[in-house]
């Protein structure tokens, strides 16, 4: 359940196995919007379905948009380590 006071980061996997990175305050609605097609992001449009592979919770929306930024910056390689270190933790 999402805190509707925060921001969060999430982390996509598409179809075609690219990441996807955004900041949202509700991950899961956001997630359907993407799979939906109404009020995806373009890029995921064409690579549906997506699944969601991380998230983690913000103070606010400039610190999620710096943590956006960084995580953008990884390598394919870090981004699924990224995933999967979420993935067990969960």
């Amino acid at each position: 359940m999402s805190n509707p006071d925060k921001w969060y980061v999430y982390m996509l996997r598409c179809n075609d196995n690219s990441y996807y990175t955004g900041i949202c305050k509700d991950p899961e609605r956001r997630l359907q919007q993407h799979n939906k097609g109404s009020g995806g992001a373009k890029y995921t449009r064409s690579r549906r379905p997506v699944e969601l592979v991380y998230q983690e919770q913000q103070d606010d929306h400039s610190s999620a948009l710096k943590r956006e930024y960084k995580i953008k910056q990884l390598s394919s390689q870090a981004k699924r380590a990224l995933a999967k270190d979420w993935q067990i933790t969960e």
